[in-house]
């Protein structure tokens, strides 16, 4: 996807999010995707999370000092073409990140506004929800909501993914893909709105529950950014590498919960 040259550096991707202790989610699964997209990924780290696949017993925030140190050393090595930002558990988080990404527009940020994991646990140490709404989500190349969360970013109650999607655009005017993975019936249908205009995307739903899905669609979309696709075929490249990602899923501890093999 990247192509080096005696004058020109690679061009890389970043994650600025939770570590997963599982490896299915979170950074571990986002440098996974990167790596196999084939585009050099970083990583600064917000939380370290205590976790399996029977859910979240702990969660201890990143200092500011240091996040704010993994940004700036990053930043100051690496040409950071796109990024994505998954779990971020308090609003000091989200407005410091919003910050550097305010003074780097030329970066292409995909939001993955976490804000609960697979196992129902909240990942919310403090409310971040109105940091993400007042400081990040105006700044994104594209927010990636499950249900839940794009409710909570709406501030309402409506279940209708095409409905939700129009009432985010009208609320912040930047693109978002409304996902339906959480939903019901034989088909997953996944809203993108941009530039006021509404595509469909949908697949088959597959039995059983997966971790990391949202990380990886996210990161792998943002890969595609960096790799200088425009933001449609993106989202279409990133949901087709979850669709192949998901032929591999494997049950490896005690609970049900699916985990996809990458890398």
């Amino acid at each position: 996807m990247n192509q080096k040259s005696e004058t020109a550096r690679l061009v890389c991707v970043l994650t600025v999010a939770g570590s997963d202790s599982s490896g299915g989610a979170g950074i571990q699964a986002d440098l996974k995707t990167f790596h196999d997209l084939g585009v050099p990924g970083l990583s600064v780290i917000t939380a370290l999370t205590s976790q399996n696949s029977q859910g979240v017993t702990h969660i201890h925030s990143t200092p500011l000092k240091s996040l704010k140190g993994q940004l700036e050393a990053v930043d100051s090595d690496f040409q950071i073409a796109a990024a994505k930002t998954g779990m971020m558990p308090t609003g000091g988080i989200v407005s410091a990140v919003a910050r550097f990404f305010m003074s780097r527009p030329q970066i292409r940020m995909v939001v993955d506004p976490v804000l609960t994991s697979t196992a129902g646990a909240s990942l919310r140490l403090e409310d971040t929800t109105k940091a993400l709404i007042r400081d990040l989500v105006p700044l994104a190349s594209l927010v990636t909501p499950n249900l839940e969360e794009a409710q909570a970013l709406a501030d309402a109650a409506e279940t209708n993914g095409e409905r939700l999607a129009r009432r985010l655009w009208n609320l912040f005017h930047v693109p978002f893909l409304v996902k339906g993975g959480h939903g019901k019936g034989e088909t997953v249908r996944d809203i993108f709105i941009a530039d006021g205009r509404m595509r469909v995307f949908t697949s088959p739903r597959l039995p059983g529950e997966y971790h990391g899905t949202g990380c990886i669609l996210s990161s792998a979309i943002a890969a595609h950014l960096a790799g200088g696709q425009a933001l449609p075929e993106a989202v279409s490249l990133g949901r087709r590498f979850l669709q192949e990602v998901l032929r591999s899923a494997v049950i490896p501890g005690k609970s049900k919960l699916r985990y996809l093999l990458m890398g």
